[in-house]
Formats: C-alpha cells, sequence, structure tokens
C-alpha cells in the first residue's frame, strides 16, 4: 500500500468489525472466480448479487491487483460488472460498472454534476 494513502485506507477499513469480512471475501474468489477444469469453453456462468465491495474485491482479483486496492472501486447499486475466466489465458473484465439498463433517474456515479456524461 503506498504510504501517501495508508493512513486514509486504514481508517476507513477500520470503522468495521473484524467480522472475517477478509475471510469471506476469499471463499467468495474461491467459488465464483477462474475457469472450470474440464469443462468446455463458456459452459458455466455466475449471477453473484452483491455489495459494491465484494465485487471490487473480485475486480481486482480478476485484475491481478494489490489486495488494498479493492477500495478504490467503487460499484452502483444495481450496476453490471462481467469477468470472464478462460482456459489458458488471463482473466478479462469485460464491463464494469455498467449501468446502461437503468433509467437516466437511476443512475449514480457518485461523480460531481461536471464529471457526469
Amino acid at each position: 500500500m503506498p504510504a501517501q494513502h495508508a493512513d486514509r485506507l486504514l481508517g476507513f477499513v477500520g470503522q468495521f468489525p473484524e467480522d472475517g469480512g477478509a475471510r469471506l471475501a476469499r471463499e467468495a474468489e474461491e467459488l465464483f472466480t477462474g475457469p472450470v477444469e474440464g469443462a468446455a469453453e463458456g459452459t458455466r456462468h455466475e449471477l453473484v448479487v452483491t455489495h459494491n465491495f465484494l465485487i471490487g474485491w473480485l475486480v481486482r482479483a480478476a485484475l491481478n491487483a494489490p489486495d488494498w486496492r479493492w477500495l478504490g472501486l467503487n460499484h452502483c447499486n444495481a450496476a453490471l460488472t462481467v469477468i470472464r475466466y478462460a482456459q489458458d489465458r488471463p482473466s478479462s473484465v469485460l464491463l464494469f460498472n455498467d449501468m446502461g439498463h437503468l433509467p437516466t433517474d437511476l443512475r449514480w456515479t457518485g461523480f460531481p454534476p461536471e464529471l457526469r456524461l
């Protein structure tokens, strides 16, 4: 973790109780990621409906980013993310935080109005 961000990021994480969240995130990563051994290409699809933080963790893993990096991957309510795991290839984030299926008034980016598209 970069030293210039450590206090802020650790302060954010420190506000939550230590109730096994890291363990649960790693279990979800084991359960929902990676190609299926011995299965034909494209034979398994998983739909995971979950909280922003788990999506950030799974995207971080797909991008092979350091563990702390999930903190900056903010996901909107009802947004879609698609990650592809194929045999003999790195994982690919095909879609992240897509809200195109939502009416405009339900889309939220967290950005101020001047940065919204």
